[in-house]
């Protein structure tokens, strides 16, 4: 791959503790203010912040744009899509989104990114995981769930994946599972993460606490 191909990560940072068990995570809590509360549940849901970092592959971190989403919420999956369209980057050739559940199980549709981008996307994960259907089933009820269920069923399988020797879980819409390894690979020079969801990662976790939230 080209030192100057160039893709969009985009990690998130949610204010008190709002642990899923999703891709990264066997934990199930959420609070905020020190108090455990169901999402669903919440008056005013707080807000994660989005980070969109665009790396190339030779590590160059090229431009940064944020965006929020609800936690406990439904509209990730836009929060993504509205943070990509803000970069006005057409030469972001692929899309990396940490996990597929940020924000308290609010459900990224990566197909649908895909086709509004444009764009592949893979959603990247770290730790094994038994799924989420059962712990969506615990959260929510209804429509709710319904929703959440049928967008995450919907997403394309996760499919392991050694990188430097370490372990990473993948789920590629809009390229074949080949193309998926290359870009993964490409941009993880060193370690199991790679740069793009690193470097959005802290740059999330910085303008959260700046903003306060």
């Amino acid at each position: 791959m080209k030192s100057g191909t160039r893709a969009l990560g985009v990690a998130e940072s949610y204010p008190g503790t709002a642990r899923v068990p999703s891709d990264d995570s066997t934990e199930t809590t959420f609070s905020t203010d020190s108090t455990q509360r169901s999402a669903d549940r919440l008056d005013s849901p707080p807000e994660s912040v989005l980070c969109g970092a665009v790396v190339r592959a030779d590590r160059v971190v090229d431009g940064l744009e944020f965006e929020t989403c609800t936690v406990g919420g439904d509209d990730a999956t836009d929060a993504i899509a509205s943070l990509y369209h803000g970069l006005g980057r057409d030469d972001v050739r692929y899309v990396l989104v940490s996990g597929i559940a940020p924000a308290w199980f609010n459900i990224v549709d990566i197909d649908r990114l895909a086709t509004t981008l444009d764009r592949p996307v893979l959603s990247v994960s770290f730790e094994a995981s038994d799924g989420l259907e059962t712990a969506l089933s615990e959260q929510f009820s209804g429509e709710a769930l319904a929703r959440r269920l049928d967008s995450y069923r919907a997403a394309p399988p996760r499919r392991e994946l050694d990188v430097n020797g370490e372990r990473l879980f993948v789920r590629a819409a809009g390229c074949d599972d080949d193309e998926a390894t290359r870009v993964i690979r490409a941009f993880t020079p060193t370690g199991g993460r790679p740069e793009p969801l690193r470097v959005a990662r802290m740059a999330a976790r910085a303008a959260r606490r700046f903003v306060g939230n």
